[in-house]
């Protein structure tokens, strides 16, 4: 096996045998991320596939200071966290009135779009652990394997982002 960051130089020139060689060494290991993030098989795939088209549509933004294996993950994290807030926000819009008046989950479009402007205010990683931890309903210790962010950082990111949104806003978050 070549060394990672060479196969990305080559990537980079456009050499698809390295582009292959980058995707046969990861896909595993990417492919199990996404399992055990989502959960379901068929997705999973669907997730390895979507990693692997951004990293190669942003290969010149790799600058060699982490691991490929580590940008890659950082890749498939969020591409599976958006993917699953897309799909709960789809299984959300189609639930009929019933259920909405039922579960209290009523929103009109402006809370729906305020809630996403306060989300995408937040610093990065404080937004991610919010959303694992909130509206996800992971726990510390599996966002921490998830990120690499330390459970007590975890933790920290998750109570400012508490507070940067206010009490008010937090509840929108939950519900």
């Amino acid at each position: 096996m070549l060394d990672e960051t060479l196969l990305v130089k080559r990537s980079q020139q456009g050499d698809m045998k390295a582009v292959e060689a980058l995707y046969r060494n990861n896909s595993g290991r990417i492919f199990a991320l996404c399992y055990r993030l989502c959960g379901q098989r068929e997705w999973a795939e669907d997730f390895v596939q979507e990693t692997f088209i951004k990293a190669w549509q942003n290969l010149g933004g790799f600058n060699g200071k982490s691991k490929v294996s580590s940008w890659l993950h950082r890749i498939a994290s969020n591409v599976v966290i958006d993917k699953l807030r897309q799909k709960h926000r789809w299984s959300e819009d189609s639930l009929d009135e019933s259920n909405w008046e039922q579960s209290q989950h009523v929103f009109d479009h402006h809370e729906s779009m305020d809630i996403e402007k306060l989300l995408m205010a937040l610093p990065e990683r404080s937004r991610t652990v919010l959303i694992l931890y909130e509206y996800l309903g992971y726990k510390h210790q599996e966002i921490s394997k998830l990120t690499g962010i330390p459970i007590g950082t975890s933790n920290s990111l998750l109570n400012r982002a508490r507070a940067k949104l206010g009490d008010n806003n937090a509840g929108l978050i939950n519900e």
